[in-house]
């Protein structure tokens, strides 16, 4: 534990690969857009390290097509239409995060969601999840002019929960995360458990530490339970 992280007031998090796992279902939706599409499916360990990074990338991964390509268009509606009629048929807190959020309101700091996710996904997988209301912010990727690695939106959910970014703690599986929340002045912790390929590298993100599962995010902030 560090004492610098008795401070916080607001723990803030990314939503895939951090709070949620979500990757059993956008996996699923990749592979039915493949198959519609007389393609193979491919394998949950190929998709999973890729959900961190958006349509754009599982497209790519899915089909070799960027935007502005010739076919993007219609596969990124299938895909996310697909992904919308299962938003929540697999996707679960990660293990251990229930118990994280609880302690955290048991402990009277709040908690909210800083997503690159579009919120008309966003706000369906929330609902779906039980965790709308329990929420002090839900920032998506529309919500602010820019989306992370800028700064805009941690600030913004600052203003909607209440604190400063240096009473906040950002969680997060991917290397924006970490630069946004440290350019917002929050501190920063990479989630391990997450999202995260063999190429990438998170000791060298810049974060002020690694979780490898969610309840080490109360060890950080000194209020971990037996």
């Amino acid at each position: 534990m560090t004492k610098e992280f008795l401070n916080v007031r607001t723990v803030l998090f990314d939503l895939d690969g951090t709070l949620a796992d979500t990757a059993p279902d956008l996996a699923d939706a990749l592979n039915t857009v493949r198959e519609h599409n007389c393609l193979n499916p491919l394998s949950f360990d190929v998709i999973r390290p890729i959900v961190s990074h958006g349509t754009n990338a599982l497209i790519y991964l899915g089909f070799e097509l960027d935007p502005g390509d010739e076919g993007f268009d219609p596969i990124r509606e299938q895909l996310l239409d697909t992904y919308l009629d299962n938003i929540a048929t697999k996707t679960r807190l990660f293990p251990g995060m229930a118990e994280v959020l609880d302690t955290l309101e048991a402990e009277g700091l709040n908690w909210g969601v800083v997503t690159n996710k579009p919120s008309w996904l966003t706000e369906p997988l929330m609902q779906k999840l039980g965790l709308a209301q329990r929420a002090a912010c839900i920032v998506s990727g529309d919500t602010t002019a820019k989306c992370k690695p800028d700064p805009e939106p941690m600030l913004f959910a600052c203003r909607m929960a209440g604190s400063r970014g240096d009473q906040c703690l950002y969680v997060g599986d991917a290397e924006r995360d970490i630069v946004a929340g440290r350019r917002a002045g929050m501190k920063t912790l990479a989630a391990l458990f997450g999202y995260i390929s063999e190429h990438e590298h998170p000791a060298q993100w810049g974060a002020d530490g690694t979780i490898d599962q969610p309840r080490d995010i109360l060890t950080w902030l000194g209020r971990d339970v037996a």
